[in-house]
């Protein structure tokens, strides 16, 4: 959840009836979960005035929102203005991560052509639609996914007869039959490596809720619009062998005196790493960066 400081300036929550903003005179009446849902409505009201993805745009143009906000992230718009070349917003939905990562993806393999690591891919999406059958899912449950994210896949790539442009991709991703089917997959195969590696993440799961993995697979990673963290991106990671970095926009102080942003990468375990004939740094380092702000994932493009 965001913090107040962490709100863009202009950004505001009312109570709202039948559409229109109300003053309550018993507040009594009133319970938490229906101020919630009202809250909900709102942001969901607004989310939908943002394209699923959006244009490239400078990342200063971060700093508007925060006109009104702490100094220090300000100086860390600053920071990240120097170091990333530009953004891309996505929408605020609760699929945002699953959503950035999409995009950032496809756009990496249609810039690259790089058909071994389509190839790679495509391998550990076959060992992911096993994992979900060994788990008990039927495969009708899944199989539309999956091949509506093999077909966006092969699409990047040029010389085919369904190969797309740049532009037809941004369009691809903004178009919600495509979107949210891409989006339903990477949370079956987020799911599918949380419950094969129960062991694993059942410590961090404990650590964020009282459910089991079952439980937490079923209410927070399966669903559209539940939000993701970071179990979400390890199992994503892991699963398809993909280093994600995560650039961290947050309120938290420096240890070294002056400004920085903080930032984490996600490496794939090492069976899900890609060789690379120079030993598997290069396969360990992330192509696709991610910019968290409290409840939100956008994308990042390095100078």
């Amino acid at each position: 959840m965001q913090n107040k400081e962490d709100l863009p300036a202009n950004a505001t929550v009312d109570v709202v009836t039948s559409g229109k903003a109300s003053e309550i005179d018993d507040w009594e009446t009133i319970k938490d979960n229906d101020i919630m849902q009202q809250q909900s409505a709102i942001l969901a009201e607004e989310a939908e005035k943002i394209q699923y993805v959006g244009d490239k745009e400078p990342v200063s143009s971060l700093a508007a929102e925060y006109q009104s906000g702490s100094a220090i992230l300000l100086e860390k718009i600053k920071v990240l203005n120097e170091q990333y070349a530009a953004l891309r917003r996505t929408r605020g939905d609760g699929n945002c991560f699953f959503r950035s990562f999409m995009f950032s993806y496809l756009e990496h393999i249609l810039e690259t052509q790089d058909q071994v690591e389509v190839d790679r891919v495509k391998a550990s999406v076959e060992k992911c639609r096993k994992t979900l059958l060994d788990l008990g899912y039927t495969e009708f449950t899944f199989e539309d996914f999956f091949g509506l994210f093999i077909e966006q896949l092969e699409s990047v790539l040029q010389g085919n007869e369904g190969s797309i442009s740049q532009e037809e991709l941004v369009a691809r991703c903004r178009d919600q039959s495509v979107s949210d089917y891409v989006v339903m997959f990477f949370r079956f195969v987020t799911s599918g490596e949380i419950k094969r590696r129960s062991e694993f993440f059942e410590p961090f799961i404990m650590g964020l809720s009282n459910a089991t993995v079952e439980q937490f697979c079923k209410s927070s990673v399966e669903p559209m619009g539940e939000e993701s963290d970071h179990v979400h991106i390890t199992a994503l990671s892991d699963a398809l062998g993909v280093p994600i970095r995560v650039v961290y926009l947050d309120r938290s102080s420096c240890d070294t005196g002056g400004t920085s942003v903080n930032h984490h990468d996600f490496i794939p375990t090492s069976e899900a790493l890609p060789s690379t004939a120079s030993g598997g740094s290069e396969a360990s380092k992330p192509y696709i960066t991610l910019l968290y702000r409290p409840g939100h994932y956008d994308i990042l493009y390095c100078k």
